[in-house]
């Protein structure tokens, strides 16, 4: 068994799609629409799907926001410098929402940022990914 993709709902698929792509670096994988009922899907990542897991962003046609409610926390990225990563998130105008540091309690460099539709992203430093 392995995990294949992680699902988000978003309000402007192709807001999310330049998010994923142009400010995190992940590739657009494959897109289908369902006509019946009213749906779109696209599927991003980093490799391929047969060898690591993904996000699917599905936008339902005219709704434009969602109700994150209180369960979902966020996806975590590995990254290989944590500081330069923010750098360049800030630069095309990512939304940098905690600065890189060290997690509270450990040794682990972490930041976090937000997506357009308010998701949670945690990004940790790869060099000091404590497992």
């Amino acid at each position: 068994m392995r995990i294949l993709h992680t699902m988000l709902r978003v309000g402007d698929l192709d807001r999310s799609i330049e998010f994923y792509t142009d400010v995190l670096g992940m590739r657009l994988l494959r897109k289908s629409e369902n006509q019946e009922y009213k749906y779109t899907l696209a599927f991003l990542g980093f490799g391929e799907e047969s060898e690591e897991a993904v996000v699917e962003l599905t936008y339902n046609w005219g709704t434009d926001s969602y109700d994150h409610g209180n369960a979902f926390g966020h996806l975590a990225i590995e990254v290989e410098d944590i500081y330069k990563a923010c750098e360049q998130i800030k630069a095309v105008g990512g939304n940098v929402t905690r600065d890189p540091g060290p997690v509270k309690g450990g040794t682990t460099e972490i930041a976090f940022i937000r997506d357009p539709d308010g998701y949670a992203i945690e990004l940790i430093n790869e060099k000091y990914l404590d497992l």
